[in-house]
Parts: C-alpha cells; structure tokens; sequence
C-alpha cells in the first residue's frame, strides 16, 4: 500500500495542476480544453511505449508521469466546470476493476487467463448495455490496432478462420483479386481488394500471436535503422543516392542487411 509519503506527492501534484490552471496561472495551461489535449494524450503515451522499448525504468518513469499529467489536466478541467474530479476518475475505475474482477472480489471461479478475458467481455457488454461485440471500440484507433480489436472480438463469439493454414489461403485469394482489379484498371476496386488483404494480415498476425500495429512499427524501426546505416555508407564514400541506380542502391541494402545479421 502507499505510504503517507506517496500520498503527500500525489496530493502535492494535482494542487500543482491546480495552481497551474488558477487566473494567476500559467496562461498556457489556463487555455487547454479537452479537445486541445488530445494529441497530447496521444503523443505521450507513444513516448511511454518508446521508453518501455528501450527498456530504460528511469525513461519509463518519466513518460508515465507525462501520462499522468494528461489525466491530472482533463480531471481539472472538468472539475473546473463542475463535471467531475480527480477523486471521482479514481472511484469509477476502482469500482470497474472489482466489478469485472469477480473472481478476485467476488465468488466467481476461473482457471486460466481466457476464462477471464471471455468473462471481463460479457460484464463490460452487460454493463454498457452493447447490442454489438464490437461497439464501443475507439474511432481514433490506428488502423492497424482498429483491425485487430475487431477481429479479436469477432473471434471470441466464434467469428473466424479454423486455423492458420486457411488463412493463409485466404491471403492468396485476397492478394488474387487484388491483382485482378489492378488488371481491370480499376484503382478504386484495387484499394478495396488492398484493404481486405491488410485485414486478413492482421487477422493472420493475430492468430500468430501478435499484433499487426506493434509488428508494423517494429518493421518501421528496422527499415529507418537499415536506411539511415545506408545513408552513411555512402556518406563514407563521398556518395549520395543521386549518385546510384536503383541496382547499385539494392547492392548497397542488402550489404547493411547481411552487415546487421552477422
């Protein structure tokens, strides 16, 4: 449990907040709304994942208090407005976790992490009264994470490929029909075929186990790395990539890729 110290801090952090968005505050803060944070949210939780793959608790720390600040700033803005305060936002998600955590707080009984996936689904259903397995995910979700949440909920009501193996025929089949439109000279049929190939990646990845969003920025990750190593091979020749043809500029990835491996 939190000791009395932790509590000083806490308390002493939100009458920061406080003190930040009073009249005689900073007149920056004193402007921010709901809607003029959102990025905000959005960047600093990025950072957050950043520091947790970096693997660095001091960087970690850091960005969950930039986390923190965000919540602590919609909760005074609200509070400001008579909506709601810090104290409330720590009720309601403290009432949610002992609600959908029955075999922790309650007499429910599960044996594996799934039962508890499968069971938090139907309290979070019943409580938000949902007509859909798929309401309720977020609009503003990357598109990549969008797909996965939704196929994960689709399959948990048995919505989904036997196994692996058929999905990969699916792929072949998507990627067929893809090409065909591109035949066609149909651009617009072309990005729809495109789109549900993606979907079905996702949906493979998923059945792998991962996530389509964490393995795309991951391959991002590795194609900046790769390029900007290209980068300076040539900057160590007195060479740019105006000076290469596509061949010689292949030549010269597959080095840094061969150079990375070993």
């Amino acid at each position: 449990m939190p000791g009395e110290d932790t509590c000083k801090k806490f308390l002493d952090f939100l009458e920061i907040i406080r003190r930040l968005r009073a009249p005689d505050g900073c007149p920056w803060d004193r402007e921010q709304t709901h809607e003029s944070l959102k990025s905000y949210v959005i960047e600093e939780s990025y950072e957050l994942v950043e520091a947790i793959d970096a693997g660095s608790d001091a960087q970690i720390m850091e960005e969950l208090g930039d986390v923190l600040l965000q919540i602590a700033l919609h909760s005074q803005i609200a509070s400001e407005r008579g909506a709601f305060d810090f104290g409330d936002v720590l009720e309601t998600i403290s009432k949610k976790m002992i609600y959908r955590h029955p075999h922790v707080f309650g007499e429910t009984n599960v044996s594996s992490a799934k039962e508890v996936e499968a069971n938090w689904s139907k309290l979070k259903r019943a409580e938000k009264k949902t007509e859909s397995v798929l309401e309720g995910i977020p609009k503003a979700l990357p598109g990549l994470l969008a797909a996965h949440r939704t196929s994960e909920r689709a399959s948990k009501v048995g919505f989904d490929w036997p196994d692996v193996p058929s999905i990969f025929e699916k792929l072949d089949e998507e990627l067929n029909e893809a090409k065909e439109a591109y035949r066609q000279g149909d651009a617009r049929h072309v990005l729809e075929e495109l789109g549900d190939l993606l979907f079905v990646i996702v949906n493979l990845i998923r059945r792998l186990g991962g996530n389509a969003e964490e393995v795309m920025r991951q391959t991002n990750e590795k194609f900046t790395r790769r390029f900007q190593e290209m980068e300076k091979a040539l900057t160590k020749e007195s060479r740019s990539f105006e000076d290469l043809g596509i061949e010689e500029m292949d030549e010269v990835w597959e080095t840094v890729k061969r150079r990375e491996r070993s």
